[in-house]
């Protein structure tokens, strides 16, 4: 059975992010975008990352441009972006795509393990969420509405 530590991701500086690295950590991947009316929920992220951080749990963002075009910027743009604006200190990935036929190996096998609405599997909009638990298992999909302080008391369960 496959886990998050069976997948490798490029973080925004380009390099490889072995996630086995991660294992014994509740995780929270989420497709984001700079230009979304969901943007601001980098505030709420930011904030279950200093909330939960020091027990083992960390927020991994992927920047994703295929909703509206509303993640345009390279790396160091979005990077920018987000420690200005929102003071982010969890760690932000390169940007990916989560549908179609170049969609991320990683995002791909999250949809399955966590299918969405009426057994749906592709993502719908900027941050969609997915938790994953301490052994590297997708527990549950959140929808772009699922504000992320409604995700807490699902994490503080995995902790």
């Amino acid at each position: 059975m496959k886990t998050i530590a069976d997948f490798t991701v490029r973080t925004n500086k380009g390099e490889e992010l072995d996630l086995a690295s991660r294992k014994g950590k509740v995780l929270l991947f989420v497709n984001t975008a700079s230009k979304c009316g969901f943007t601001p929920q980098y505030e709420g992220l930011e904030k279950l990352q200093e909330t939960f951080g020091d027990q083992g749990f960390e927020v991994l963002a992927f920047p994703c441009n295929q909703f509206g075009a509303q993640e345009p910027g390279d790396a160091e743009e979005i990077a920018n972006f987000c420690q200005l604006n929102y003071d982010t200190s969890f760690p932000l990935m390169a940007k990916v795509d989560v549908n179609g036929p170049d969609a991320s190996p990683l995002f791909d096998w999250m949809k399955g393990e966590a299918k969405g609405l009426m057994g749906s599997t592709a993502v719908k909009w900027n941050f969609t969420k997915f938790l994953v638990d301490r052994g590297g298992n997708v527990v549950r999909r959140f929808a772009p509405q699922d504000a992320p302080k409604s995700l807490a008391s699902h994490i503080e369960k995995l902790l």
